[in-house]
């Protein structure tokens, strides 16, 4: 029986029992408990008590059956991340990824990524209008967009930031993707970009974060990078830095941000964002243990469990970015070798890497262009984990295994020393040349024949002395089968004989399977490193492991290409243009082509993909590029790991989704929220 059904009951039987004659008039209410026995009294509250009681009851059930549960403005998340900002600046943050997060929320593009990893208009009206066979792409500004210290944006802003970063003065690691672009102002809401060739993934680099033109034009490019601006930015995104905190030394401990009122969109629920920095792993997870945080990212997947117990859920975002072994032939004779890499390939247990070192966080990676991201056939030529293939490849290719373990192949060397002609004093020449080269050989001559090893070209009389030193020297080869005695000092044929046969023979020459395994200093890469190297040493080879910190890495060894093998990711974008990884045009700093991959074929193929506005043609242009690759192996492919954010449980809002950089986990920020309210349906 029912609550309701039950008070009704009650309410008629005490009716009929006190009230026989009809209910009272009010003055006899009012006398009423002068009337009852204290049964009745009690009676009478339990039934004014059930009255309200249910009142209460279903009012309540009525408000919530009528109303649902939002998100509600208030409150503010703290997220701990390892780092410090150090250009809290479009043009320069892209390097560091604490700077990468800050302009994701600071600053806003012309176009966006949403929640699906899809490009869409930002800032930008709608879609740009594409003219001139795809090499013109007019933009129209949206009405009313203005900077967080009320000036309004303009196309100024636009081609002020484009222009700084195609300046080379200005050092804008962006560069590479604007050159031969011109950015021209139509109106003060129009833009024009023209290109020298059509590019199809044009629309990413309308990403970039804008610059407001009215705080940074008179900077020089030399003060650009000094400028206090870099740290306490005018800003364009949805927040905006309300206070920053430093400590004794002053390295900056916490960043806040607040909501930027003059934000085109609606205000974010939100109303601050505290950055809080560490130093590494170990103190972050300790904040996030201690509820210091309520959201991190960490690198070790080892680590996870640890921090979901502290009443953390993990998000997980797909990411088109995958981590290799790039092999550097300029720098390592021996994987110049094509059928050394291709041995290192068959070798690698990408499936042992992705169990030990991910716990089963990621996907194996046979391609450059990750087709199951972007729909593309699989590569026709993959490398299974072959070690026995991989051992009869070496073995082929003249490796053989040495008492230490160590593959090594003898190379025969040939001279390209060789006197013909008959030489004495008064001769010269590269002839000449060579014979005082050979005559001051330690090995031939040295200080006994030649101390003087001067190199001239011409035979004077020190030549000449020297011929007769080495002639009696080699007295029983030169001068006993002529019946000589003393070294005539001339060059003729006994003589020459054996100068050819001491300098013509160089020793064999032994290439071993040695190199060095060079990466980021961080606990996840160094281990993979680690089970790389085990794996690789069964096979062989001698592999030493170098570690160096992010910034001394991509200064010191990505940009001279100062390494010969490199462990390290590679992201790509929501429309894939491999062309600045593997072109033969991107070999050098500012381009990301790590493995020096040159040829001619393939480099073709990349620019008719990259200009053809017919996705079916440019996905077979990239498809015949990848299968091309693989075969000549200048890398191994490892795998694709998702990224892991991991957030308290109170925070709402955040949405599961690809996307293209870890700092657009940010891309819905409006929508994340820590309070709630009740709204009527």
């Amino acid at each position: 029986m029912s609550l309701r059904s039950l008070v009704d009951k009650a309410k008629e039987s005490l009716k009929k029992k006190l009230f026989p004659a009809g209910l009272p008039s009010w003055r006899q209410w009012k006398q009423i408990l002068q009337v009852l026995t204290k049964r009745e009294k009690r009676q009478l509250i339990i039934l004014v008590l059930l009255f309200f009681g249910s009142a209460v009851f279903l009012g309540i059930n009525f408000y919530y059956d009528h109303t649902e549960l939002v998100p509600a403005p208030g409150g503010e998340y703290i997220e701990g991340v390892i780092g410090q900002p150090r250009f809290i600046n479009p043009i320069y943050g892209v390097l560091n990824d604490v700077d990468r997060d800050l302009v994701q929320l600071l600053f806003s593009g012309l176009m966006d990524y949403d929640e699906n990893g899809r490009l869409i208009p930002s800032l930008a009206k709608e879609f740009p209008t594409v003219l001139g066979d795809g090499k013109v792409f007019e933009v129209n500004l949206r009405e009313n967009l203005f900077w967080s210290d009320g000036t309004k944006l303009t196309a100024d802003d636009i081609v002020f930031t484009v222009k700084i970063i195609q300046d080379p003065d200005y050092k804008s690691p962006l560069r590479a993707n604007w050159i031969g672009v011109e950015a021209k102002k139509i109106s003060d809401s129009a833009v024009r970009f023209t290109l020298a060739s059509p590019y199809t993934s044009f629309l990413e680099n309308l990403t970039i974060k804008i610059l407001p033109y009215h705080i940074w034009q008179d900077i020089s490019s030399q003060n650009f990078p000094l400028s206090p601006y870099n740290l306490s930015p005018v800003s364009l995104g949805p927040y905006q830095i309300k206070k920053l905190e430093q400590d004794k030394e002053g390295s900056i401990r916490s960043l806040t941000l607040t909501i930027n009122t003059n934000y085109y969109k609606k205000n974010p629920y939100l109303n601050e964002i505290t950055f809080r920095f560490f130093d590494n792993d170990k103190d972050l997870i300790k904040a996030s243990r201690e509820k210091e945080i309520q959201g991190l990212s960490i690198s070790n997947p080892k680590d996870y469990e640890t921090v979901e117990k502290f009443g953390f859920q993990d998000y997980h975002f797909s990411v088109p970015r995958y981590f290799a072994v790039f092999f550097n032939p300029l720098k390592s004779e021996t994987l110049a070798e094509n059928q050394i890499r291709k041995a290192l390939n068959y070798a690698t247990n990408r499936e042992e890497i992705i169990k030990q070192a991910l716990l089963g966080e990621g996907k194996i990676v046979q391609s450059p262009i990750l087709p199951e991201i972007y729909g593309f056939s699989s590569p026709t030529t993959s490398y299974e984990f072959k070690p026995e293939t991989a051992k009869e490849i070496l073995e082929k290719a003249g490796f053989i295994m040495n008492e230490a373990g160590i593959r090594e192949k003898t190379i025969k060397e040939e001279s390209t020393f060789q006197l013909k002609s008959d030489l004495k004093l008064g001769s010269q020449g590269q002839e000449v040349r060579d014979l005082q080269t050979c005559l001051a050989d330690p090995t031939v001559g040295g200080t006994e024949v030649y101390p003087e090893a001067k190199i001239t070209g011409f035979f004077g009389p020190e030549t000449k002395n020297a011929v007769i030193q080495f002639q009696e020297k080699y007295a029983k080869d030169i001068l006993e089968p002529q019946g000589l005695k003393k070294g005539t000092g001339t060059v003729s044929k006994a003589t020459r004989t054996k100068l050819n046969e001491l300098c013509g023979k160089k020793p064999d020459k032994i290439l071993s399977f040695s190199f060095s395994l060079t990466t980021v200093n961080q606990p996840l890469l160094i281990e993979i490193a680690n089970i790389l190297k085990n794996q690789w040493q069964s096979l062989g080879a001698n592999v030493e492991i170098k570690t160096i910190d992010i910034e001394t890495l991509e200064r010191d060894v990505i940009k001279p290409r100062n390494y010969e093998a490199l462990l390290f990711g590679e992201v790509l974008g929501a429309i894939p243009d491999p062309f600045p990884f593997w072109h033969s045009s991107q070999k050098k700093d500012p381009g990301l082509n790590l493995a020096m991959y040159e040829d001619k074929q393939t480099d073709k193929l990349l620019e008719e993909a990259r200009e053809t506005l017919d996705f079916s043609v440019a996905k077979a242009k990239l498809e015949e590029f990848q299968n091309s690759l693989i075969e000549s192996s200048p890398v191994v492919f490892l795998y694709s790991p998702d990224y892991v954010y991991l957030v308290r449980k109170e925070v709402k809002g955040i949405k599961t989704k690809m996307i293209t950089d870890p700092s657009k986990r940010f891309s819905g920020i409006e929508n994340w929220y820590l309070k709630t309210k009740r709204k009527w349906q």
